[in-house]
């Protein structure tokens, strides 16, 4: 079986020649109709996907209080759309640019869906 991962939204700094640093911090969050679109679009198809939902995150690792995560948000993506499909928490999400992130952060994400976290700056550092 093959499981989908589908990037929704603006994960912002760099990555891979690619810079979202510059760009509307109102865009490195995701909505919840950005969610149910997803879950509409790909749930007919398949249940086997991911879904890796901007709130805040970004690609390398910034001084404390430069990142602004909002993993409520994913609280708040689950519970839009739980009651329409009958789960409480209907995705599975995943945390991209999670390196340099708080614990307390990492931990509320967690609670709210997040099946697979991206460290990828923080692990070349180490190596």
């Amino acid at each position: 079986k093959i499981i989908l991962e589908i990037e929704i939204g603006i994960t912002g700094g760099v990555e891979d020649g690619v810079d979202n640093s510059g760009v509307a911090k109102d865009k490195l969050y995701s909505t919840p109709q950005d969610t149910e679109l997803v879950w509409n679009t790909l749930s007919p198809i398949s249940p086997m996907f991911t879904v890796a939902a901007a709130f805040g995150n970004v690609h390398g690792v910034y001084k404390p209080g430069n990142v602004k995560l909002q993993p409520d948000l994913l609280d708040s993506f689950q519970k839009h759309m739980g009651p329409k499909v009958g789960y409480d928490k209907p995705f599975f999400f995943v945390f991209h640019g999670g390196s340099g992130s708080e614990k307390s952060d990492i931990e509320k994400a967690v609670s709210y869906g997040v099946v697979k976290m991206n460290v990828d700056t923080d692990t070349q550092w180490a190596y």
